[in-house]
């Protein structure tokens, strides 16, 4: 009887990852991690994350020292689940007729509409003047921030937005506190600012959602996977107030994000025309996974719901987004970016 054949190991690629936030949105970003932490080929080396993709960032790595990889995918599960409960008691609601109609987004919810209107005139120091944050404790007891700074499995970076200077702050190791965390997803017009020793901090997407520069090395190559969740481009105008706001907090939160890839694609285009020492500066080999078509019906006012169902659907979405991504591009990893950057700017 002839002995059955072994199959090669495939080689094990190592990856950096950068996660944008998005509020609920960043669900979408839980699959892909789960995905890609179930899947031995890849070896997440670095990871850099703004608002949800700092919380998730921290959730892994927290999950990452306590039980390796499957730790890590049982801890973020856990993490959406404590935020889709905490969700329950919320005031902003999917009135009955989007319940029936399978709509996820809030537009129509009579509490979100009048805080959206409210905090446009009226800032959180007056609105909320104890400063209570429900997220800041459910935070608090999911995550072990000192598991978190005791990682070695993977560097993780955490941007946050100055008030003062308007430059942006990255926390790296030992400043990866639950005050970092929330200095990184303080929406201005929701929350008051974080004070850390004797600077304030707002939402890191101002400054960098996520940034890249952190997960650069000096010399050689790396790989960088960005998943995206916030749409750059909109085929629709814009004509309520409500979808102008939006569409400006989407250009916004973005335009960080394209002026590093652009840095990129410069930086990429020298190198390859031998004008840079490749010693001295880093070839980076860019990546994406994106949600922007699967998540723009939603709506805006969607990242502010963390229903389950919608919660498992936007998971369910990322992973199958993680799959298609790896079977499609795992040859390429180490060896050329598979997102064209030269196509994106031109």
């Amino acid at each position: 009887m002839a002995t059955p054949r072994k199959t090669a190991k495939k080689e094990r690629k190592k990856i950096n990852l950068a996660l944008q936030g998005g509020g609920a949105h960043g669900a979408f970003t839980w699959g892909v991690l789960d995905w890609l932490l179930e899947n031995e080929d890849w070896e997440i080396i670095g990871i850099s994350g703004t608002s949800a993709g700092a919380m998730n960032a921290v959730v892994m790595a927290d999950g990452l020292v306590e039980g390796g990889q499957e730790g890590a995918r049982k801890a973020l599960t856990r993490f959406w689940k404590s935020v889709s409960a905490a969700g329950e008691t919320s005031p902003f609601q999917r009135n009955p007729l989007d319940v029936f109609m399978g709509n996820w987004s809030l537009d129509n919810s009579p509490m979100y509409l009048a805080w959206d209107l409210a905090s446009r005139v009226v800032s959180p120091y007056q609105l909320n003047p104890m400063n209570y944050n429900p997220l800041r404790d459910l935070v608090e007891q999911q995550i072990n921030f000192e598991r978190v700074r005791s990682c070695k499995e993977v560097d993780v970076y955490v941007a946050a937005t100055n008030v003062r200077t308007g430059k942006i702050k990255i926390f790296a190791n030992e400043e990866l506190t639950l005050d970092a965390v929330m200095a990184s997803s303080a929406l201005p017009h929701m929350y008051q600012a974080v004070e850390i020793g004797d600077e304030a901090y707002w939402d890191g997407g101002f400054m960098g959602n996520p940034p890249l520069f952190p997960l650069f090395k000096q010399g050689g190559h790396t790989d960088v996977l960005l998943i995206q969740i916030n749409p750059v481009e909109r085929n629709e105008l814009p004509h309520t107030a409500q979808e102008i706001s939006e569409r400006l907090n989407e250009i916004t939160f973005n335009s960080t994000l394209l002026r590093e890839l652009r840095a990129i694609e410069f930086v990429t285009r020298l190198i390859q025309e031998g004008r840079l020492d490749t010693d001295k500066y880093t070839r980076v080999f860019m990546h994406r996974i994106e949600a922007t078509k699967d998540l723009a019906p939603f709506g805006a006012s969607s990242k502010l719901n963390p229903q389950w169902e919608f919660v498992e659907l936007l998971h369910d979405i990322g992973r199958q987004a993680a799959k298609k991504w790896a079977h499609d591009n795992y040859d390429h990893i180490g060896k050329q970016s598979t997102l064209n950057l030269d196509h994106e700017f031109n």
